[in-house]
């Protein structure tokens, strides 16, 4: 091949090369301008976003991922325009359809991640628990110390840092101690048959009513719940004008302290677990009714 004809060759590609980009001149200014609006819109958009998700949740790392969310997708809707505008249909049908691909295999590797973050929305949303709030989480109770989008940190009353997965907490009961801002503790005590009950419930009342951190809304109650093995049982049912732990423990403690103090003044026993011993084959048979041989042998 000689040179005039690559020549030619060259010139023909170049021409209409050229030709095409005058056909296209148009569209690529066209898209050029869809593509900047589109920017410009994007961000306003993006702060619309933040300002309306705002007034729904107060989670600031929870704002910002939902208005990125926003914002990504309308640049995304921007950039497959300009594709169109500029006549490129298969390189957008083949993102697409990479992108569907990529995001089924993400999908199944990352299900648990997935489940967790989307636990960790709805939890932003519907709000059982605070930070700061007492609950217990399964076999974990303390003080919620953070919510993240992926996971919640829960702070035993053991000093232990328990890093819960959203999946678990979304997915499980959550007794939460603080929303009512008092919690009740339930004290157990049993007394000898041979007290006076109304005697022992007016003692019980009297020895309790004084703690200071009691509920000054809620009254203290006393009921009657049984008759065990060697004693009459009853609850000691008692609200704390607090939901901290070592308030409650405190209660408890000096519930007992004074309860105790008063029984002892007053002569009431709070009688010792009681066994009887049977010495028969058949039973009904006691020790004193045993015959004994005692002797010695020669």
């Amino acid at each position: 091949m000689d040179l005039d004809k690559i020549t030619d060759l060259i010139n023909n590609k170049l021409s209409s090369w050229s030709e095409a980009l005058i056909k296209l001149l148009p569209n690529i200014v066209l898209a050029a301008v869809v593509m900047v609006v589109g920017f410009y819109i994007a961000k306003f958009v993006r702060k619309i976003t933040q300002k309306l998700v705002a007034k729904i949740s107060n989670n600031l790392t929870l704002n910002n991922l939902f208005s990125s969310i926003i914002y990504f997708s309308f640049i995304g809707i921007v950039l497959f325009t300009v594709l169109s505008i500029l006549n490129l249909d298969k390189a957008v049908t083949s993102i697409l359809a990479g992108a569907g691909i990529l995001g089924l295999a993400l999908a199944f590797a990352f299900q648990d991640i997935a489940a967790n973050f989307m636990s960790g929305i709805f939890i932003s949303f519907r709000k059982p628990l605070k930070v700061g709030d007492i609950v217990q989480i399964k076999d974990y109770m303390g003080k919620v110390r953070e919510i993240n989008l992926r996971d919640t940190l829960v702070e035993t009353f053991q000093g232990k840092t328990v890093i819960i997965p959203n999946k678990e907490v979304f997915q499980n009961p959550i007794e939460n101690y603080t929303i009512l801002q008092k919690r009740r503790f339930d004290l157990s005590v049993g007394v000898s048959y041979g007290d006076d009950l109304e005697k022992v419930r007016q003692i019980t009342l009297d020895a309790v009513s004084g703690i200071e951190e009691l509920s000054q809304d809620d009254p203290v109650n006393v009921f009657f719940v049984e008759f065990g093995d060697s004693s009459v049982n009853l609850s000691v049912r008692m609200w704390v004008g607090s939901t901290e732990q070592s308030v409650y423990n405190k209660v408890g403690s000096e519930a007992i302290i004074r309860i105790k103090k008063a029984y002892d003044a007053n002569d009431i026993m709070i009688p010792f677990p009681i066994r009887t011993l049977d010495f028969g084959i058949k039973g009904g048979t006691t020790l004193s009714e045993m015959p004994m041989n005692i002797g010695s042998k020669e």
